[in-house]
């Protein structure tokens, strides 16, 4: 699973920089809580579409019955939950928006990542003779994405305005 970064590392190293050397703590703050608030609409997305994607199977052959979950969650919930932020103003500045694996259960590490692809293939209820296809909505993660980076990319570039004003 691709990784979201909001950054234009120039400018933002740039400002880091004269950011530090002014002493400006308060300016800091606000650009890191204004980079965050930028990203949480995308975050906030990423986790709606995950708790509503469309994954189906490709059905039970007849006679075959299942078998108790391996996990005791649902997996959207499961990975929408482990979907995160994390703001930087220092030495690489930016915003990231990632799905933190170790919020997965063990052997979830790249389920996101083959719902993306499209296809999921796992073993029938821990029985690794036996697999299953399920299919998902694929490129849900980029497709998302993709709608948010304009909207990020005008809020950030609004946010360095406004911080280098500041500091003028």
């Amino acid at each position: 699973m691709r990784e979201v970064r909001i950054s234009n590392t120039g400018s933002l190293l740039e400002l880091s920089r004269r950011l530090r050397a002014a002493g400006g703590e308060n300016i800091r703050q606000s650009m890191h809580r204004r980079i965050r608030r930028a990203a949480e609409p995308l975050k906030d997305d990423l986790t709606s579409t995950m708790r509503g994607l469309d994954i189906r199977s490709q059905g039970r052959g007849q006679g075959k019955r299942g078998g108790p979950s391996l996990n005791d969650r649902p997996l959207r919930a499961t990975i929408a939950d482990a979907i995160r932020i994390s703001v930087r103003t220092g030495a690489s500045p930016g915003a990231r928006v990632w799905i933190d694996r170790g919020r997965l259960p063990a052997g979830y590490e790249n389920i996101p990542h083959q719902l993306n692809i499209g296809r999921l293939r796992h073993p029938v209820f821990g029985n690794r003779r036996r697999w299953v296809n399920q299919y998902a909505t694929p490129l849900w993660w980029d497709a998302t994405v993709r709608r948010h980076t304009p909207r990020m990319e005008r809020e950030v570039a609004r946010v360095l305005d406004d911080v280098r004003r500041r500091l003028e």
